[in-house]
């Protein structure tokens, strides 16, 4: 029996760096609900027309149809048997919704200071001419300010400004990831690890913690 697992972490946190490395290493099928919501749009499913409409029209994709998509991907890669979640459940009722389909062995959360996430968040630079992705903290140019691949501008998002990515991360963090932390906790199944330091001493820490 493999393990079946709900990813949580907050924003910036690495979680899908992180998902992919974990389920690689552990041979579990990993499924992200955005990747998964997208897939069902383009093929044109049933379930992806409904849900196209509602993007559409700018809302929410309704839980009832994101959990009927999980539902099928699970049967389709036998997940019921293991897996690692990413993006799902994103609240109480897709929680409870889970709990029907099949159980959760853990919940593992990727833990990052609120300071970290914001300062690892700003650092993000972008070239302005073909659109390259650096970060100050972690992945910096050769040349300040200036992009290896073309030589063009990097420049800051305007969403990338501390002060927007702070206000970005308590929404996140309050309406999505503490709820499933409270939630997981409750049932003595949340793990929790940290989230800080090389992308490689994450990951080892996270395999730990699966056992």
């Amino acid at each position: 029996m493999g393990r079946r697992i709900v990813l949580l972490g907050p924003p910036g946190a690495g979680k899908g760096t992180q998902a992919h490395r974990l389920a690689e290493r552990l041979g579990l099928p990993l499924i992200i609900t955005g990747d998964l919501l997208r897939s069902e749009v383009q093929d044109g499913s049933e379930l992806g027309r409904e849900a196209k409409a509602y993007l559409d029209e700018g809302k929410l994709v309704p839980d009832r149809l994101v959990v009927a998509m999980i539902r099928d991907q699970l049967d389709r890669v036998n997940g019921h048997h293991g897996f690692i979640l990413d993006g799902f459940p994103r609240n109480d009722v897709q929680a409870q919704a889970l709990d029907e389909i099949t159980e959760v062995d853990q919940a593992i959360l990727i833990d990052i200071p609120r300071e970290d996430v914001i300062d690892r968040l700003s650092s993000r630079r972008v070239c302005a001419n073909c659109g390259a992705v650096y970060n100050l903290s972690s992945d910096q140019p050769e040349q300040k300010g200036v992009c290896d691949e073309c030589g063009g501008e990097l420049t800051q998002r305007s969403d990338d400004t501390p002060e927007v990515v702070a206000r970005r991360y308590d929404v996140q963090y309050n309406e999505s990831v503490k709820p499933l932390i409270d939630v997981y906790r409750e049932r003595d199944v949340l793990v929790t690890v940290d989230g800080r330091g090389p992308i490689d001493a994450v990951t080892e820490r996270l395999l730990e913690a699966a056992g």
